[in-house]
């Protein structure tokens, strides 16, 4: 990997894409998300100050732990002067995110430990499926074969 000389303070979208690993799609899509930010030359090029590669490393790590990019971007802005996160800062949200990535996972144990169960029964039946009724959720609160969505939308899918 080439390196980039400690006098140039800023990249171009190409080199901060080689030295990231993230694809020069994904940067511009990150920063129409308000994740990162660039400054436009003369001749409208994006350039990337070289603490823009500690964010996307930051960003695309907690991507690959499944937390969603409006919650990225809510942790970037709580940092103090839009600076690049730290060691420590990592430390702090990713404890935020544990309970919430602890839930998934036990849902996805959940999803997979039943999955078996349905695989060529095609029931779905919203009496016994676990997949489709958890815990008889939907049982709870109507009667018949309506699904309603988790914010009580009471409209039937696909309508």
């Amino acid at each position: 990997m080439q390196r980039i000389p400690e006098k140039i303070h800023e990249l171009t979208v190409g080199q901060l894409s080689a030295r990231s690993g993230a694809a020069v799609s994904a940067l511009h899509f990150y920063e129409s998300k308000g994740l990162i930010s660039s400054r436009r030359t003369p001749g409208n090029q994006r350039r990337y100050t070289r603490d823009t590669l500690r964010r996307v490393a930051f960003i695309r790590a907690a991507q690959r732990v499944g937390i969603p990019l409006a919650t990225i971007r809510e942790a970037l802005a709580e940092l103090p002067e839009e600076r690049t996160p730290t060691r420590d800062d990592w430390a702090r949200l990713s404890e935020t995110w544990r309970s919430e990535l602890d839930q998934r996972i036990k849902q996805l144990n959940r999803l997979r430990d039943h999955l078996t169960d349905c695989i060529g029964c095609g029931c779905l039946s919203l009496d016994t499926c676990v997949l489709s009724n958890p815990d008889d959720a939907f049982g709870e609160r109507l009667t018949g074969s309506r699904l309603l969505s988790e914010s009580g939308g009471g409209r039937a899918p696909g309508r």
